[in-house]
C-alpha cells in the first residue's frame, strides 16, 4: 500500500528566535512496510520546548536534529499496515515520528496504546512525557510532605498545570505564575491556592512574596531567569528546587548572567537539581497508575491549544515561546 504524506523539515538553525523560514514542509512518499516495521498515519502530534535545543547543532542530552530532515517528536496515531505480528491495523500508537502525517517504522519504536477511557491525545500530555515529567520530578526531586507551600513557575502549560494539580492531591499549598489572567483562571478552578501574572505585576518578587508569606519549601522551574531569581530569594532552608526547563533563555542568542543571589543555595541549605524525565525511567508505571486513576476520578484536569494540519506545525511550536499556549499545545493531523 503506497501512501503520499506530507512532513516538516529543519531547513536551517534558527538564530536566536525561531522563524517560519526554518522549516520547510515536503511531500513524500511511502511504500508498505517490510518485516518487522510498522505503516502508520499519524493523527495528533506534540510541539515541546524542549526541542528547541535540538535546533542548535552541540552536544546535548539527545543528538541534535539534522538539517533537511523531518523533525522527531511524540505523536499518536493509528496503524494502517503491519509487518510485525504485535501490531495490526487500526491499533491506536505512540511515537517519537512526529512533526509528519505518516511513517514507516521498526516495530520496537512504537507503543502500543492501552484504553483508559482518555482521548488519544492524552498521550502526548497528562499521560504522557509531560505528565510524566510533573510526576517524577515532583516526587523524586521535590520529595513532597503535606503541608509543603509549593512555587511552580511557568503553570499554564501542560508540566506546570499537572505539577499544580499534584502537589494539590499531596496535600501542599500551591503558588503559580502564568502569563494572562485566563490561564490563571484555570488554575484557580483546578485548586491553585495563590496566582501571579507575571506579565502583569510590576515587581515579581513583591507578588511572590505576598502569595507565600512564609516562603517556599518546593520550587518547580520551568521558566528561569527572574523567576529562579525570585525562587531563591523567597525559599525557606531547605528547600527542594526541580529544575525542569528554563524557556526564559532558550532562544537567547548570548548567554544571560546567571542569578545575582545564588549564594542562598548555601546559606539557605537549598537542593537543586536539573533532570530529565528519563532519568526516573523507573517509576514509568508507578505514574501511569496513578496519574490514570487521577484522570478517571476526575482529579487531574488538562488543557489544550489545537492547531489543525501538519503545516501549521511550526506555528504551534512558535506560540510555546509567545505564551500562545494554554495548557499543552498540540497539532491534529488531517
Amino acid at each position: 500500500m503506497a501512501i503520499t504524506a506530507r512532513e516538516i523539515l529543519l531547513k536551517s538553525r534558527p538564530e536566536g528566535m525561531p522563524r517560519a523560514e526554518n522549516f520547510e514542509l515536503v511531500t513524500v512518499e511511502l511504500d508498505s512496510p517490510g518485516p518487522g516495521e510498522v505503516l502508520v498515519r499519524n493523527e495528533w502530534m506534540s510541539v515541546d520546548p524542549y526541542m528547541r535545543g535540538r535546533m542548535y547543532d552541540r552536544p546535548s542530552y539527545v543528538p541534535p536534529f539534522e538539517l533537511g530532515k523531518a523533525l522527531q517528536g511524540g505523536a499518536v496515531g493509528r496503524v494502517v499496515e503491519s509487518g510485525d505480528e504485535r501490531f495490526a491495523p487500526g491499533d491506536l500508537v505512540e511515537s517519537m515520528f512526529g512533526w509528519r502525517e505518516a511513517y514507516i517504522a521498526p516495530a520496537p519504536m512504537l507503543t502500543k496504546l492501552p484504553d483508559v477511557g482518555a482521548p488519544p491525545q492524552a498521550f502526548l500530555g497528562v499521560l504522557g512525557m509531560p505528565g510524566m515529567t510533573a510526576y517524577t520530578g515532583f516526587h523524586r526531586i521535590g520529595a513532597p510532605k503535606e503541608g509543603d507551600v509549593v512555587f511552580v513557575s511557568g503553570a499554564g502549560g501542560a508540566v506546570g498545570s499537572s505539577v499544580c494539580q499534584i502537589a494539590k492531591i499531596r496535600g501542599c499549598t500551591v503558588i503559580a505564575s502564568a502569563g494572562s489572567d485566563e490561564k490563571l483562571e484555570w488554575l484557580k478552578s483546578v485548586g491553585v491556592d495563590e496566582v501571579v501574572n507575571y506579565k502583569k505585576t510590576p515587581d515579581l518578587l513583591k507578588a511572590v512574596q505576598a502569595a507565600a508569606p512564609k516562603g517556599v519549601d518546593i520550587y518547580f522551574d520551568n521558566v528561569g531567569g527572574d523567576h529562579l531569581e525570585v525562587a531563591l530569594e523567597v525559599a525557606r532552608p531547605f528547600a527542594r528546587f526541580i529544575e525542569c526547563g528554563m524557556i526564559a533563555i532558550y532562544n537567547d542568542a548570548e548567554p544571560k548572567p546567571g542569578p545575582r543571589n545564588m549564594a542562598y543555595v548555601v546559606g539557605k541549605r537549598i537542593k537543586m537539581q536539573g533532570f530529565i524525565v528519563f532519568d526516573f525511567i523507573d517509576m514509568k508505571e508507578q505514574f501511569f497508575a496513578d496519574m490514570s486513576q487521577w484522570v478517571r476520578e476526575g482529579r487531574i484536569k488538562w488543557q489544550e491549544t489545537v492547531e489543525i494540519g501538519v503545516e501549521n506545525a511550526p506555528k504551534a511550536f512558535l506560540q510555546l515561546f509567545s505564551g500562545g499556549n494554554a495548557g499543552k499545545m498540540l497539532v491534529k493531523l488531517d
